[in-house]
């Protein structure tokens, strides 16, 4: 988690925008027991609070002091990099969330990479991916939740083949407001199209100078068994030459 940013006690210590803030963040999709609301969970802090598209912020801690707080963790989180928060979903145990804008406004505390702050209200889901790496186009039972909610998790076409699902814009009209489904940027720069090219290139023997590399990285990797195995023989091999020529000297 990023460090926080003190700032010494005074009349300016908090700050309040004169205009909301764009941010980026990752957020896990929950469904209600009964089917038929939606909202967001958070990763880790928050993990255990479902939120709407408008939200204000609550301490789990302590209810008697208005997030956020300096020396408490309270607060939604955002970043004000796009590429920041796609680098954060790398992570395995963020895999499964979406990514998604926010306004940030309210009282606000500065951190390294973005802001924790006080109201928040989510504008647009901009990607979802499968855990097959291919674009998260509908949301399935990802077999963990809380209390009155299901995680969902994105699925591609192919592996929600027979699950019960929702799509995305399904998702959203179940929210308690509007939000945005932005083209998935999971969908590029690769795709099946592209690696299949690769691989029959390779095969075919028309492919570039990497893919030829390539397959000879993987013939490599196909033989070091065998020269490993060989290499222990002929060590065997030494040692009983070598114990041999002392019990003829002794």
């Amino acid at each position: 988690m990023a460090r926080l940013r003190f700032w010494p006690a005074g009349p300016d210590r908090d700050e309040r925008p004169d205009r909301p803030f764009t941010g980026y963040k990752l957020a896990h999709a929950v469904l209600s027991a009964d089917g038929t609301q939606t909202g967001f969970a958070g990763l880790t802090l928050g993990a255990t609070h479902v939120y709407g598209v408008v939200a204000e912020a609550s301490c789990i801690w302590n209810h008697r002091h208005a997030p956020p707080r300096r020396w408490c963790g309270c607060g939604f989180y955002c970043l004000h990099e796009l590429t920041d928060a796609r680098s954060l979903g790398c992570a395995t145990e963020n895999r499964a969330a979406l990514l998604i804008e926010v306004t940030a406004s309210g009282q606000y505390i500065r951190y390294e990479r973005g802001l924790r702050y006080s109201r928040q209200r989510v504008r647009a889901i901009l990607d979802a991916q499968c855990a097959c790496g291919r674009p998260g186009t509908a949301l399935a039972d990802g077999g963990s939740g809380l209390i009155g909610w299901r995680h969902l998790a994105p699925v591609c076409p192919t592996c929600a083949a027979g699950r019960p699902a929702l799509t995305l814009t399904e998702f959203t009209a179940r929210l308690d407001g509007n939000v945005r489904v932005a083209p998935l940027l999971s969908a590029g720069p690769l795709s099946p199209d592209m690696l299949s090219g690769t691989m029959t290139g390779s095969i075919t023997g028309t492919g570039t100078g990497t893919t030829a590399g390539a397959a000879d990285a993987m013939a490599a990797m196909e033989e070091s068994p065998i020269a490993i195995l060989t290499a222990e023989i002929a060590l065997l091999h030494a040692r009983l030459d070598d114990l041999q020529s002392r019990l003829e000297r002794g």
